[in-house]
Protein backbone atom coordinates (compact mmCIF):
# COMPACT_ATOMS: atom_id res chain seq x y z
CA UNK A 1 0.00 0.00 0.00
CA UNK A 2 2.77 2.17 0.68
CA UNK A 3 4.94 1.33 -2.56
CA UNK A 4 3.62 5.01 -3.74
CA UNK A 5 7.08 6.46 -1.88
CA UNK A 6 8.61 4.91 -4.41
CA UNK A 7 7.72 7.06 -7.06
CA UNK A 8 9.62 10.10 -8.85
CA UNK A 9 6.90 12.38 -7.37
CA UNK A 10 6.95 11.36 -3.99
CA UNK A 11 11.25 11.17 -3.95
CA UNK A 12 11.14 14.56 -4.63
CA UNK A 13 8.96 15.22 -1.99
CA UNK A 14 10.98 13.63 0.82
CA UNK A 15 13.88 15.15 -0.14
CA UNK A 16 12.68 18.47 -0.32
CA UNK A 17 11.29 17.51 3.06
CA UNK A 18 14.73 16.11 4.51
CA UNK A 19 16.78 18.76 3.62
CA UNK A 20 14.16 21.78 4.07
CA UNK A 21 13.55 20.69 7.67
CA UNK A 22 17.02 20.79 9.08
CA UNK A 23 17.46 23.87 7.26
CA UNK A 24 14.92 25.66 9.24
CA UNK A 25 15.85 24.25 12.38
CA UNK A 26 19.24 25.25 11.74
CA UNK A 27 18.43 29.28 11.13
CA UNK A 28 16.03 29.38 13.84
CA UNK A 29 18.48 28.05 16.29
CA UNK A 30 21.18 30.62 14.85
CA UNK A 31 18.50 33.59 15.25
CA UNK A 32 17.91 32.13 18.59
CA UNK A 33 21.42 32.43 19.36
CA UNK A 34 21.65 36.06 18.20
CA UNK A 35 18.94 37.09 20.77
CA UNK A 36 20.49 35.66 22.94
CA UNK A 37 23.62 37.38 22.94
CA UNK A 38 21.63 40.54 22.63
CA UNK A 39 20.22 39.84 26.24
CA UNK A 40 23.96 39.37 27.31
CA UNK A 41 24.89 42.43 26.16
CA UNK A 42 22.08 44.23 27.25
CA UNK A 43 23.10 42.56 30.87
CA UNK A 44 26.72 43.48 30.38
CA UNK A 45 25.65 47.41 29.43
CA UNK A 46 23.27 47.49 32.50
CA UNK A 47 25.84 46.52 34.49
CA UNK A 48 28.74 48.94 33.15
CA UNK A 49 26.24 51.50 33.25
CA UNK A 50 24.98 50.65 37.42
CA UNK A 51 29.06 50.80 38.64
CA UNK A 52 30.25 53.46 36.29
CA UNK A 53 30.34 56.29 38.71
CA UNK A 54 32.46 53.89 41.11
CA UNK A 55 34.45 51.68 38.71
CA UNK A 56 38.16 51.40 38.40
CA UNK A 57 39.28 53.67 35.57
CA UNK A 58 41.88 52.16 33.07
CA UNK A 59 44.44 54.27 30.70
CA UNK A 60 42.46 55.23 27.02
CA UNK A 61 45.31 53.85 25.51
CA UNK A 62 44.28 50.12 26.91
CA UNK A 63 41.05 50.09 25.16
CA UNK A 64 41.25 51.64 21.95
CA UNK A 65 40.56 50.62 19.33
CA UNK A 66 37.42 50.53 20.14
CA UNK A 67 35.37 46.77 20.80
CA UNK A 68 32.20 45.80 22.42
CA UNK A 69 34.25 44.36 25.51
CA UNK A 70 35.67 47.93 25.96
CA UNK A 71 32.08 49.68 25.19
CA UNK A 72 31.04 50.74 28.91
CA UNK A 73 34.38 50.57 30.30
CA UNK A 74 35.77 53.96 32.37
CA UNK A 75 38.55 55.37 30.81
CA UNK A 76 40.63 58.20 31.97
CA UNK A 77 43.00 60.66 30.12
CA UNK A 78 45.09 63.45 30.69
CA UNK A 79 45.18 66.25 28.16
CA UNK A 80 44.00 70.04 27.66
CA UNK A 81 40.59 71.79 26.99
CA UNK A 82 39.59 73.21 23.03
CA UNK A 83 38.19 76.24 24.45
CA UNK A 84 38.26 76.91 21.37
CA UNK A 85 35.65 74.84 19.57
CA UNK A 86 32.81 74.99 22.13
CA UNK A 87 30.40 72.36 21.05
CA UNK A 88 26.51 71.43 21.91
CA UNK A 89 24.61 68.65 20.72
CA UNK A 90 20.69 69.33 20.67
CA UNK A 91 17.59 67.41 21.35
CA UNK A 92 18.56 65.26 23.62
CA UNK A 93 16.52 63.89 26.45
CA UNK A 94 17.07 63.23 29.95
CA UNK A 95 14.83 61.72 32.41
CA UNK A 96 11.58 62.80 30.25
CA UNK A 97 12.99 66.24 29.73
CA UNK A 98 14.16 67.71 27.19
CA UNK A 99 18.17 70.01 26.27
CA UNK A 100 21.05 69.39 24.98
CA UNK A 101 24.56 67.82 25.74
CA UNK A 102 27.95 69.88 26.64
CA UNK A 103 30.57 68.64 24.29
CA UNK A 104 34.32 69.68 24.70
CA UNK A 105 37.51 68.13 22.65
CA UNK A 106 40.38 67.22 24.95
CA UNK A 107 43.76 67.36 23.57
CA UNK A 108 45.41 64.61 24.22
CA UNK A 109 49.03 65.87 22.59
CA UNK A 110 51.02 65.40 26.16
CA UNK A 111 48.95 62.80 28.03
CA UNK A 112 47.86 59.25 27.97
CA UNK A 113 46.88 58.04 24.18
CA UNK A 114 48.99 60.79 22.79
CA UNK A 115 49.53 60.86 19.12
CA UNK A 116 48.10 64.59 17.98
CA UNK A 117 43.81 63.34 18.53
CA UNK A 118 41.38 64.55 20.44
CA UNK A 119 38.60 63.11 22.60
CA UNK A 120 34.98 64.26 22.67
CA UNK A 121 34.14 64.76 26.15
CA UNK A 122 30.65 65.02 27.04
CA UNK A 123 30.99 67.31 30.07
CA UNK A 124 27.02 66.68 30.93
CA UNK A 125 23.18 67.92 30.01
CA UNK A 126 21.38 70.57 30.24
CA UNK A 127 17.98 71.05 30.00
CA UNK A 128 16.32 73.52 27.19
CA UNK A 129 17.17 74.83 24.25
CA UNK A 130 20.89 74.76 23.15
CA UNK A 131 22.09 77.88 24.30
CA UNK A 132 25.87 78.74 24.69
CA UNK A 133 25.46 81.62 27.11
CA UNK A 134 24.27 78.72 29.47
CA UNK A 135 27.34 76.20 29.38
CA UNK A 136 30.04 76.54 31.84
CA UNK A 137 33.50 76.95 30.83
CA UNK A 138 35.62 73.93 31.32
CA UNK A 139 38.65 74.00 33.42
CA UNK A 140 41.99 75.32 32.12
CA UNK A 141 45.41 73.77 32.22
CA UNK A 142 46.39 70.13 32.02
CA UNK A 143 43.42 68.01 33.20
CA UNK A 144 42.65 64.40 33.98
CA UNK A 145 39.38 63.48 32.35
CA UNK A 146 37.61 59.79 33.86
CA UNK A 147 34.28 59.22 31.97
CA UNK A 148 32.53 56.03 30.32
CA UNK A 149 33.99 54.81 26.88
CA UNK A 150 31.02 55.27 24.43
CA UNK A 151 30.88 53.93 20.44
CA UNK A 152 30.14 56.77 18.10
CA UNK A 153 26.64 57.17 17.27
CA UNK A 154 24.66 57.31 13.94
CA UNK A 155 22.08 59.62 12.90
CA UNK A 156 19.48 56.70 13.97
CA UNK A 157 20.43 56.85 17.06
CA UNK A 158 21.10 60.43 17.60
CA UNK A 159 18.01 63.09 18.46
CA UNK A 160 15.68 64.01 16.03
CA UNK A 161 17.54 66.80 14.96
CA UNK A 162 20.46 65.03 13.77
CA UNK A 163 19.88 65.20 10.23
CA UNK A 164 18.75 68.60 10.04
CA UNK A 165 20.66 72.34 9.47
CA UNK A 166 22.14 73.07 12.98
CA UNK A 167 23.66 76.42 13.78
CA UNK A 168 27.87 77.21 14.20
CA UNK A 169 28.72 75.24 17.16
CA UNK A 170 26.18 72.82 17.01
CA UNK A 171 26.06 69.01 15.75
CA UNK A 172 23.79 66.29 15.62
CA UNK A 173 25.75 63.23 16.80
CA UNK A 174 28.68 62.43 18.76
CA UNK A 175 31.18 60.77 15.83
CA UNK A 176 34.30 61.74 14.82
CA UNK A 177 32.62 61.53 10.84
CA UNK A 178 30.92 64.60 12.38
CA UNK A 179 33.59 66.60 14.24
CA UNK A 180 35.90 65.77 11.11
CA UNK A 181 35.15 69.21 8.98
CA UNK A 182 34.49 70.94 12.61
CA UNK A 183 38.04 70.95 14.24
CA UNK A 184 41.49 71.01 12.42
CA UNK A 185 42.81 67.95 14.14
CA UNK A 186 41.83 63.94 13.78
CA UNK A 187 39.57 62.96 16.39
CA UNK A 188 39.19 59.55 18.58
CA UNK A 189 36.24 57.19 16.76
CA UNK A 190 34.60 57.22 20.40
CA UNK A 191 33.75 59.15 23.30
CA UNK A 192 33.49 59.67 26.67
CA UNK A 193 30.66 60.65 28.88
CA UNK A 194 32.00 62.03 32.30
CA UNK A 195 29.71 60.78 35.28
CA UNK A 196 31.15 63.38 38.11
CA UNK A 197 30.08 66.31 37.19
CA UNK A 198 29.57 69.55 38.46
CA UNK A 199 26.68 71.48 38.96
CA UNK A 200 24.29 72.81 36.45
CA UNK A 201 26.04 70.07 34.58
CA UNK A 202 24.12 67.01 34.95
CA UNK A 203 25.85 62.95 33.98
CA UNK A 204 24.63 61.78 30.91
CA UNK A 205 24.27 57.90 31.13
CA UNK A 206 25.79 55.63 28.94
CA UNK A 207 24.16 53.83 26.12
CA UNK A 208 24.58 50.66 24.57
CA UNK A 209 25.52 51.36 21.03
CA UNK A 210 24.07 50.09 17.91
CA UNK A 211 23.33 46.59 17.41
CA UNK A 212 23.57 45.58 20.91
CA UNK A 213 21.32 45.21 23.91
CA UNK A 214 17.56 44.62 23.40
CA UNK A 215 16.89 47.14 20.80
CA UNK A 216 14.16 46.67 17.88
CA UNK A 217 16.63 44.26 16.11
CA UNK A 218 17.04 42.37 19.22
CA UNK A 219 13.20 41.39 18.88
CA UNK A 220 13.20 40.95 15.25
CA UNK A 221 15.57 38.12 15.84
CA UNK A 222 13.46 36.74 18.39
CA UNK A 223 10.73 37.04 15.43
CA UNK A 224 12.88 35.48 12.76
CA UNK A 225 13.48 32.58 15.21
CA UNK A 226 9.52 31.93 15.64
CA UNK A 227 9.33 32.04 11.91
CA UNK A 228 11.95 29.48 11.16
CA UNK A 229 10.45 26.97 13.72
CA UNK A 230 7.32 27.95 12.36
CA UNK A 231 8.26 26.80 8.30
CA UNK A 232 9.82 23.80 9.68
CA UNK A 233 6.62 22.82 11.36
CA UNK A 234 4.72 23.56 8.63
CA UNK A 235 6.83 21.29 5.83
CA UNK A 236 6.11 18.31 8.89
CA UNK A 237 2.47 19.00 8.36
CA UNK A 238 2.31 19.31 4.72
CA UNK A 239 4.53 16.00 4.55
CA UNK A 240 2.17 14.08 6.56
CA UNK A 241 -0.94 15.62 4.85
CA UNK A 242 -0.13 13.95 1.39
CA UNK A 243 1.15 11.25 2.43
CA UNK A 244 -2.44 10.32 4.21
CA UNK A 245 -3.98 11.12 1.11
CA UNK A 246 -1.57 8.95 -0.64
CA UNK A 247 -2.32 6.07 1.70
CA UNK A 248 -6.27 6.48 1.66
CA UNK A 249 -6.57 6.59 -1.78
CA UNK A 250 -3.60 3.44 -2.35
CA UNK A 251 -6.27 1.33 0.50
CA UNK A 252 -9.30 2.34 -1.38
CA UNK A 253 -7.94 1.38 -4.66
CA UNK A 254 -6.52 -2.30 -2.91
CA UNK A 255 -10.25 -2.78 -1.71
CA UNK A 256 -11.67 -1.64 -4.77
CA UNK A 257 -13.89 1.14 -3.34
CA UNK A 258 -12.81 3.51 -6.31
CA UNK A 259 -15.02 3.31 -9.04
CA UNK A 260 -13.94 2.63 -12.43
CA UNK A 261 -14.30 5.40 -15.00
CA UNK A 262 -17.89 4.68 -17.02
CA UNK A 263 -18.03 5.23 -20.76
CA UNK A 264 -20.78 6.60 -22.69
CA UNK A 265 -23.87 4.15 -22.49
CA UNK A 266 -25.00 2.75 -26.08
CA UNK A 267 -27.86 3.94 -28.22
CA UNK A 268 -30.55 1.57 -28.00
CA UNK A 269 -33.77 1.54 -30.14
CA UNK A 270 -36.80 1.06 -28.41
CA UNK A 271 -38.02 -2.11 -27.67
CA UNK A 272 -41.55 -1.52 -29.88
CA UNK A 273 -39.58 -0.21 -32.55
CA UNK A 274 -37.21 -3.24 -32.86
CA UNK A 275 -39.94 -5.84 -32.61
CA UNK A 276 -41.87 -4.01 -35.12
CA UNK A 277 -39.06 -2.35 -37.92
CA UNK A 278 -42.20 -1.61 -39.99
CA UNK A 279 -43.89 0.91 -37.51
CA UNK A 280 -41.12 2.87 -37.08
CA UNK A 281 -40.70 6.09 -39.28
CA UNK A 282 -42.63 9.55 -38.89
CA UNK A 283 -46.20 9.53 -37.60
CA UNK A 284 -48.66 8.09 -40.22
CA UNK A 285 -46.56 6.53 -42.75
CA UNK A 286 -46.81 2.77 -41.60
CA UNK A 287 -50.58 3.21 -41.74
CA UNK A 288 -50.30 4.17 -44.99
CA UNK A 289 -47.96 1.52 -45.87
CA UNK A 290 -50.68 -1.03 -44.42
CA UNK A 291 -53.36 0.07 -46.45
CA UNK A 292 -53.75 -1.92 -49.81
CA UNK A 293 -54.18 0.18 -53.02
CA UNK A 294 -57.61 0.41 -53.72
CA UNK A 295 -59.13 -2.27 -56.42
CA UNK A 296 -59.78 0.07 -59.78
CA UNK A 297 -63.51 0.18 -60.12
Amino acid sequence: MYRFLLTPRWWGINVFAVLAIPVCLLMGTWQLSRFDARVDSHERQQESAERAAHAKAEPLSELLPLTGDTVGRTAEVTGRYDTGHPLLVPDRTLDGDQGFYVLTLLRTDRGAGAGGKAVPVVRGWLPGAADPARVPAPPRGEVTVRGVLQASESHTSAGPGAEGALPKGQLGFVSAAGLVNMVPYDVYDAWLTVQGTAKPLRPVPPVAPDNTGLDMKAFQNLGYTAEWFVFAGFVIFMWFRLFRREAELARDAALGLIPEPQGQPEQQEPQEQQEHPETSGPPGDGAARNQSPAAPV
